[in-house]
């Protein structure tokens, strides 16, 4: 881990909202795997050794006429995130109930107070996906259930899980950075119930889980969807969120081969996380 580099490229986007919302979804596509956003736009992450000369040149938001976008690049070596992202985290409340804050913040007062250091990995809350995601873990009965948090990122849904009431959380990330990193912040909340795992689906074999949740994009949902399913225990709920309004349909018709209807659905900035049922 200690040799591992990243190339920090820094956006200046305008409009600036729905063209901050547009550039992430297409450079997650592209493999940036960690966004921060700021007063101008945001600024993207990706490894050293995932990036290629050409891999702005599928970023179609950049040739669009309806925006304004300039952008600079630097190698930002991994002991200098934390001051990136310092300069830049502020603490988040969700419906008066959950806030997700760093360690050097004041403590809210609110039910649930969530403590990360996120670094590279995805899940301070800011995110529109993330931020629903922990609505409808605010919203729904977590008591005794079995959960499975995939594509954790900074655990911070399997955290909340377990302060919800979660009596196992299984939490799962394909990137090492975000595995060792939710390992710090499950241990620095102190929860006891959350084992974090580096892997994908295959992990996931002769698992069972009475809710499942799933913050990745859409192009990763589609393909794994038929995997939560054969996990799901009877009267299950699966969490799906990382795509848009306009995808809905897609998600819904892929769930519905395997037997799950929508039962709720929230939206923020166009961004949806949807709750389906078996």
């Amino acid at each position: 881990m200690s040799n591992i580099i990243y190339l920090g490229y820094y956006f200046k986007v305008s409009p600036l909202q729905l063209g901050v919302e547009i550039l992430i979804a297409e450079l997650g596509y592209a493999g940036f795997e960690s966004f921060v956003e700021t007063e101008y736009g945001v600024t993207a992450y990706i490894q050293k050794a995932e990036w290629y000369e050409s891999i702005l040149d599928d970023i179609q938001i950049l040739k669009s006429n309806e925006f304004e976008i300039t952008f600079t690049s630097e190698e930002i070596e991994q002991t200098n995130w934390n001051k990136e992202w310092e300069k830049n985290f502020n603490p988040i409340v969700v419906d008066n109930k959950c806030a997700v804050r760093a360690p050097f913040h004041e403590k809210f007062n609110t039910k649930y107070d969530i403590i990360i250091e996120p670094k590279m990995s995805f899940g301070t809350g800011h995110h529109e996906t993330t931020h629903m995601m922990i609505q409808h873990i605010l919203k729904n009965d977590f008591t005794n259930k079995s959960v499975l948090d995939m594509g954790c990122g900074t655990g911070v849904l399997a955290i909340l899980s377990e302060m919800r009431g979660a009596k196992k959380i299984d939490a799962i990330d394909v990137d090492n950075w975000c595995y060792l990193n939710s390992l710090e912040n499950v241990e620095r909340n102190n929860c006891k119930n959350i084992q974090v795992f580096e892997g994908d689906v295959s992990l996931l074999k002769s698992k069972k889980y009475d809710t499942i949740i799933a913050n990745i994009n859409r192009n990763i949902l589609l393909n794994d969807i038929k995997e939560y399913v054969s996990c799901l225990t009877k009267n299950a709920s699966l969490f799906l969120s990382g795509f848009y309004i306009e995808d809905i349909s897609i998600i819904e018709k892929e769930c519905k081969k395997y037997g799950l209807m929508v039962f709720d659905q929230l939206e923020r900035n166009n961004w949806v996380a949807l709750h389906f049922k078996n």
